[in-house]
């Protein structure tokens, strides 16, 4: 299966090499999912968890302009009763800024708390603040990406998405150019292999949750994939 050779160019920071020794660990009990279609069908619930974390997210967000910055998700971490030093917060919040504007927008949250919880490997006191499920959502995430990884290396390689999408597309011949999309939203740093960070960055994007959603949006929007 493919993979090996894209991981072999992939340069890990200490925090990825640390979050991928946790998700090679997980992937070696294996997937309860088990096709590309059917984590689609999961998406409504999955959306329906991470919209129910805004009320959580307008909490951290102190001065109310639509972001975390550092000092703020510091405060988010004592909060949660999450002890990490200030090195484990800093390096978590500069992979998380995927834009690198400074600020961890409600995308880069999902994230960010989806990777404490691999980290922490267990729940991260969520039960402080109103995010129902957001356990289990990270569980259904985590299998997902493993259903991916074919050969449980940690990362999701071009081949491997292939695969997943043409197991769904029953020969279709519009799905070798549907994988390849589906891919280059994942490999955001466009490297060939994809870890959990770009997963679940793109997963956000899939699922529909948006910058600008807020909570009164009405949450039976079409799921577009």
């Amino acid at each position: 299966m493919g993979g090996a050779v894209a991981k072999a160019s992939v340069t890990e920071t200490k925090l990825e090499a640390k979050i991928n020794e946790v998700v090679r660990r997980r992937e070696s009990r294996g997937s309860s999912t088990t096709s590309f279609n059917s984590i689609i069908l999961k998406f409504p619930k999955i959306d329906e968890s991470f919209r129910k974390c805004r009320t959580a997210f307008h909490e951290f967000d102190e001065d109310g302009n639509g972001a975390i910055d550092h000092q703020e998700l510091k405060s988010c971490f004592r909060k949660l009763e999450i002890n990490f030093t200030d090195e484990e917060i800093n390096d978590l919040f500069q992979a998380c800024d995927i834009n690198e504007d400074m600020q961890i927008t409600f995308n880069e949250f999902i994230v960010l708390l989806c990777l404490v919880y691999l980290l922490k490997e267990g729940p991260t006191a969520q039960h402080a603040i109103a995010m129902p499920n957001l356990e289990a959502t990270f569980e259904i995430l985590v299998d997902a990406f493993t259903c991916l990884d074919k050969n449980k290396d940690g990362y999701v390689s071009k081949d491997e998405m292939i695969d997943a999408i043409n197991e769904t597309a029953s020969g279709e011949r519009s799905s070798g150019r549907i994988a390849m999309k589906r891919f280059e939203e994942m490999d955001w740093d466009r490297n060939g292999a994809v870890n959990i960070k770009e997963f679940l960055f793109a997963f956000t994007h899939w699922v529909g949750i948006e910058e600008g959603d807020d909570d009164e949006e009405e949450e039976d929007d079409e799921v577009k994939i």
